[in-house]
């Protein structure tokens, strides 16, 4: 029987091996091979030879200049395992960038801080024009960082999950912003304490400016969130993937159906509009929304091809 990333990612930073000889970055064997330390610092973090799910990433390159430092602090307070390590072997509190914004006017803000209850997910804080911000998915549960992302994002107001594997610590969250809490009842039964359903097909209005657009197939009950025609917050629906460049579904991890999912990015190339794909796992990517629907329109019909397959994440190619 096939297990979601929840229940197989029980692993916790105990019982590491670190060889304290090793000089420079590295990565310790704890990695749980979950593609966030890859993305925030590629070029300089890569799979192991080999790699797979289960398997290692590694440092390839030193980091040269300060942009190069900066990008291996925020692949190691990410990482959700603790793996990456500075040539200290020690992270201090002080390096610590997150909340770090994405985009040049700071809509978007990376939370880091990824759990190994979401297989190391990205987690976003959305800023509004009001002086709010709300939480899509969530990193690992701690009060001083539920302080620390409202002291510099904002007001929680919602917290907004987009599938079942990202619950874990929602509830945490949303009590202590006193957010709303939001899921879609596909996926009710992972999050039964949710303070607001999004029912069917249509789509919702979470706030001014965002909204939320089921998306099913991951999934039954995967839904992007969306803000200002901008900013899409995908979860595992669809990401940016480094190795093919372009858009991609994580085909050989689908709970749901590949069809119904070929389908929601079929309806959603043509529905919808925005630049930034932000997903859960994988690469997050700016293109003009021109651009980016003939790359919807592109994946749709790839999507259509692939085939039913069993649960394979090693063969997702981020």
């Amino acid at each position: 029987m096939s297990t979601t990333p929840d229940q197989q990612d029980t692993r916790t930073t105990e019982n590491t091996t670190e060889n304290t000889t090793e000089k420079g970055w590295h990565v310790d064997d704890r990695c749980m091979n979950c593609n966030i330390a890859r993305a925030y610092a590629p070029g300089m973090i890569a799979f192991a030879e080999g790699g797979r799910y289960g398997g290692l990433s590694q440092v390839i390159r030193q980091p040269e200049t300060e942009g190069d430092e900066e990008k291996m602090y925020l692949a190691a307070h990410a990482c959700p395992t603790r793996s990456v390590r500075p040539p200290t072997g020690a992270l201090s509190p002080d390096s610590d960038p997150y909340p770090r914004a994405l985009d040049d006017e700071g809509v978007v803000h990376l939370c880091g801080h990824a759990s190994p209850r979401t297989y190391g997910a990205t987690s976003y804080l959305l800023r509004r024009p009001d002086g709010t911000a709300m939480m899509i998915d969530t990193p690992r549960w701690r009060p001083a960082l539920a302080r620390r992302y409202e002291e510099r994002a904002g007001k929680v107001t919602d917290v907004l999950i987009t599938h079942l594997d990202h619950v874990a610590h929602a509830r945490e969250y949303a009590d202590a912003f006193q957010a709303r809490l939001w899921v879609h009842e596909g996926d009710l039964h992972a999050l039964p304490d949710a303070d607001h359903v999004i029912r069917g097909t249509e789509p919702v209005e979470i706030g001014p400016g965002v909204v939320a657009h089921p998306f099913p197939g991951h999934t039954a009950g995967s839904t992007l969130f969306i803000a200002d025609d901008t900013f899409c917050f995908t979860g595992d629906a669809f990401f940016w993937s480094h190795s093919q460049q372009t858009l991609e579904v994580a085909h050989s991890v689908v709970y749901d159906s590949i069809r119904t999912l070929a389908d929601s990015v079929a309806r959603g190339a043509e529905e919808l509009t925005f630049e930034w794909v932000l997903p859960g796992h994988g690469d997050f990517h700016r293109l003009p929304a021109d651009e980016m629907r003939e790359r919807m329109r592109g994946l749709a019909r790839r999507a259509a091809a692939y085939p039913a397959e069993p649960i394979d994440y090693g063969a997702v190619r981020y």
